[in-house]
Formats: C-alpha cells, structure tokens, sequence
C-alpha cells in the first residue's frame, strides 16, 4: 500500500526560517554559545545539527562541535521488532562531561526516540544539561518528553505521518504528511 501526500507543511524556505529562529532562541536561553555542543540523532536529526551549529558559527563567530548519536541499541521495542535493524555509526568526537548539549531530532512523536538518545548519551559523559531541538513536534506523547525548540507543531492523527525530506539525505528540503 503506497502512501497519499495529505499536506505540505514546509518547503525549503520556511525550513531555513524555522531553524535561524530556533538557532536565535538557542543563543538567547544559553547566553551565547560558550559551552554549547550539538549532537544529531541520525539519520535527519543529523543534518539539523549540522545546520544549527553553522548558524550559531556564523552568529558566534566561532565553531560549535557537532556529533551524531545512532540509538537502535537503547530502543526499547527490540525484542518485539521483526526486522534486522540497522546500527550505524555513532561519532561524538569531543567530551560532553559539564557540556551545555543540544540534542536534536526531525519529529518528536511519541519520545520513546529520545528516551533511547538520553540513555545513549549519558553513557559518554555527564552535561551540565540536556536540551531538546526538533523540526516537528507531532505530539501523541508516551513518555513526559517535551522540546525546548519546537520549529512546528503539527496536529497529526496517529494513521497519518511525518515525512521529513532534507537535501543532505534526500536531494530536497521539504516536510509533509501523509496517510496510508
């Protein structure tokens, strides 16, 4: 069964408007980018976190570390998953030990995602704090996780999907919802 497009949330424009906002409101509650790291849950959170801190170097004038963070193994549905997951490569080249880390991930559904990224994290050190950026915030929560940067709240019924498409890993910048 082949997946309907319902609606185009945003396009590339908005995307970058979306994330030069959350880069400022970053910059605004962290007083600047001193201390400051972005770790990336791969795969689309990674490209993000890339873009952020390009951002906050531009603004800062100064490069702000970026790492990327693979959670299949801290997931908490592994045992009743089928299919082969796939492991890639975690690559968090820097100590985040009293580091002010922004974790950052495409959509926030259900937050058994960031669950994982937390566990997965503390296991390389212990920040000073953990903040939460993503894209899209879908809601439908099964765990008490909220955003610290939400660029959209989208409503979705829990059917329907959001598909986030980024020019590093899918040759556009796009995010839509569709239905089955």
């Amino acid at each position: 069964m082949s997946k309907q497009v319902k609606a185009e949330v945003m396009d590339a424009q908005e995307i970058r408007r979306v994330l030069t906002r959350i880069t400022h409101e970053i910059l605004e509650r962290n007083r600047g980018g001193h201390n400051l790291v972005l770790v990336g849950i791969r795969t689309r959170g990674v490209p993000l976190a890339s873009r952020l801190a390009r951002y906050i170097g531009e603004i800062e004038g100064r490069a702000v570390p970026v790492g990327s963070i693979d959670i299949t193994l801290y997931r908490d549905d592994l045992r009743q998953r089928k299919e082969q997951l796939q492991v890639r490569k975690t690559d968090i080249p820097f100590s985040i030990t009293g580091k002010r880390v922004i974790l950052v991930d495409d959509v926030l559904f259900t937050g058994r995602t960031i669950r994982a990224a937390l566990d997965a994290l503390i296991d390389f050190g212990r920040p000073e704090c953990i903040q939460l950026a993503v894209l899209i915030d879908r809601g439908h929560r099964e765990l008490p996780i909220q955003a610290d940067y939400v660029g959209r709240s989208v409503p979705t019924a829990r059917q329907e999907s959001i598909q986030v498409m980024l020019q590093e890993e899918d040759g556009c910048d796009r995010v839509i919802i569709t239905t089955a």
